[in-house]
């Protein structure tokens, strides 16, 4: 964790350059760098919050500081209306997390370990989570083809699907919240044992105090806001600079750089041999994303930017999300990891980015 603080000297370096009015290429992938050790210091925060707490609690308090980068990058980008590229992050969160992230998470604790075990019904029922969101982000993108409209395009910053779609789109994350809000209910409180079967040493010597970590979560919100609003300003320009599609930028690049705590921490305890925290990170991260961050923005979308973003997907978004969810679902069903099923989960992840680039 601790050589990513060097990229620290990215945070000036891109402020500087956007209030010099430099070129957007070199702004956007300076202010990117520089969102990289914001997170990683709210990662280090969280992850001394979980040593406190156990693999269940741990788990939610890393998967929700480690999106609130991405939610504060896609909060900036709504208010420019680049709808698109908030959705592609929100997919790229996802699939990101669960090929991604639990695919490096398995393959190095699978070397460093040898096959590795897991809490098998704690983390389905995550996955299972992650069905029911599958069916309820495909649901408006059915309805807007069984209507006679079409998918958003790729190339089009913002769609306008105007009255039922919009509807929808409220109706469908309402149930999402809700959903998610009773998924806290059964994880925290009725069914704890299963999710927190232990709580970590309180008194061990390494563990940053509870006042520090806050505080160095409330130092690393106000720069992941300085810098998401860096970052996001320069995306338009940037992407044609570089001859990428905002959907790649938003798919791959911010779905990266926003999740970048996370990501580090599931592969590091998964190092430790604690695949309990690193399938909760990794799986629980998605789980949150698509019924959580997903809704919220999609009805802050109501309040902010030129009109409301509806959750309809183009076509490569929903082939990603449907065969990642399935694939999380298949690789937790026996409570068991290996090497090997980590190498699937990085190939199928880099098939995906391949056809992105060509998208």
């Amino acid at each position: 964790m601790r050589y990513l603080y060097a990229l620290g000297v990215f945070i000036p370096l891109a402020i500087g350059l956007d209030v010099a009015g430099a070129s957007p290429t070199l702004i956007f992938f300076s202010a990117a760098l520089g969102v990289i050790p914001t997170a990683a210091l709210m990662g280090e925060a969280t992850e001394n919050l979980a040593a406190r707490s156990g693999p269940g609690i741990g788990g939610l308090l890393n998967v929700t500081f480690g999106n609130f980068p991405e939610l504060i990058i896609a909060a900036f980008a709504l208010n420019k209306g680049l709808h698109e590229v908030v959705k592609a992050s929100i997919v790229g969160s996802i699939i990101s997390n669960i090929l991604l992230v639990l695919g490096f998470s398995i393959l190095v604790g699978g070397l460093k370990n040898g096959d590795q075990t897991f809490n098998q019904q704690a983390v389905q029922s995550q996955a299972a989570m992650l069905l029911l969101a599958l069916a309820a982000l495909v649901v408006p993108a059915v309805f807007q083809l069984t209507d006679g409209g079409s998918l958003p395009h790729i190339s089009q910053a913002r769609v306008n699907f105007g009255g039922d779609v919009e509807h929808l789109t409220i109706g469908v994350s309402v149930v999402l919240l809700v959903t998610y809000v009773l998924g806290l209910v059964f994880s925290l409180r009725t069914h704890r044992d299963l999710f927190n079967p232990h709580a970590a040493d309180e008194t061990a010597d390494d563990v940053w105090s509870t006042q520090r970590s806050v505080l160095m979560l409330a130092i690393a919100g106000v720069l992941v806001g300085v810098m998401s609003e860096v970052l996001v300003g320069s995306i338009e320009e940037a992407s044609k600079n570089v001859g990428l599609s905002e959907f790649f930028i938003g798919v791959v690049v911010v779905a990266i750089v926003g999740n970048a705590a996370e990501h580090w921490v599931a592969v590091l305890v998964a190092y430790k041999n604690k695949m309990d925290l690193a399938m909760n990170i990794g799986i629980g991260s998605s789980a949150q994303v698509a019924l959580f961050v997903a809704p919220v923005l999609a009805l802050l979308s109501f309040a902010v930017g030129p009109h409301p973003m509806a959750l309809v997907f183009n076509g490569y978004e929903l082939a990603a999300l449907l065969f990642s969810v399935l694939i999380a679902n298949y690789v937790t069903i026996e409570g068991r990891s290996n090497w090997f099923e980590g190498v699937q989960l990085l190939g199928v992840y880099a098939v995906l980015v391949l056809v992105f680039v060509f998208a």
